[in-house]
């Protein structure tokens, strides 16, 4: 992914909006996921990984690129 892609959030198992967006720029932040490494956050354990800064409509959201699909 790199900036310009057009991209679509990933659809949680369980249900979700489909939304379609730009990505604007990529940073590195940690994100510590409760799922698989528990509810007690201990930032010291995790690197921080690829996130994109992602324009929908009007508004921007930061969102690990694990959760975004490329639109060909």
């Amino acid at each position: 992914m790199k900036v310009g892609d057009l991209v679509m959030m990933k659809i949680h198992p369980s249900g979700g909006l489909k939304r379609t967006g730009v990505i604007i720029d990529i940073v590195q932040k940690k994100c510590w996921r409760s799922e698989k490494l528990g509810n007690k956050v201990n930032w010291g354990l995790i690197e921080p990984e690829p996130h994109a800064i992602v324009m929908f409509d009007h508004t921007t959201q930061t969102m690990p690129i694990t959760n975004l699909k490329v639109i060909e």
